[in-house]
């Protein structure tokens, strides 16, 4: 997954500002998790991911973030966080939406663990211009449509954009 988004983009669209708490959901390796570490002045990262393997391996990667306090990885799932209530001013979850149990439990927990106001930025595999593991992948336009609908059923705002690599899904509360 490292090898077929373009983070940057997504960093756009989640406009961080100083003092932000963002929620990555599936952080996997890591890497979104080390460029909002690097590049924004958020107060707190926080993520969780249902495999141990990926927590070691993000833990790794942003491992001086982590020792600085200003990230922690922790386990668990879209559909259950054990995060907060409106915890989170910035939520954002890459490449597993398509993998989540139940979707619409899943919208409904990023709904509750924002912040009114806050966005959350969903992604998928594909994009105006995806490599060839990324068209590989790419969802249906049934199920773009489906994750776009429960998304609306709960939030107040939902637009759906083409990054060069990825589908992106920015619902507001």
């Amino acid at each position: 997954m490292l090898w077929t988004s373009n983070q940057d983009e997504v960093l756009e669209l989640l406009e961080v500002r100083p003092g932000h708490a963002v929620l990555e959901i599936g952080y996997g390796p890591g890497a979104l998790v080390r460029l909002l570490a690097a590049r924004t002045g958020a107060a707190a990262i926080r993520g969780l991911d249902p495999t141990p393997g990926m927590r070691r391996a993000a833990t790794r990667t942003s491992r001086a973030a982590v020792r600085q306090g200003r990230v922690a990885l922790g386990l668990g799932t879209a559909q259950d966080t054990g995060e907060a209530g409106r915890s989170a001013d910035r939520l954002v979850c890459v490449n597993n939406i398509a993998l989540w149990p139940d979707l619409e439990t899943g919208v409904r927990e990023v709904h509750r663990v924002l912040r009114p106001g806050g966005p959350a930025v969903i992604a998928w595999h594909g994009g105006s211009s995806p490599g060839r593991i990324a068209r590989s992948l790419r969802l249906p336009k049934e199920q773009l449509d489906r994750i776009e609908g429960a998304l609306a059923g709960v939030f107040c705002e939902v637009g759906r954009s083409q990054l060069s690599n990825l589908v992106a899904f920015t619902a507001v509360r």
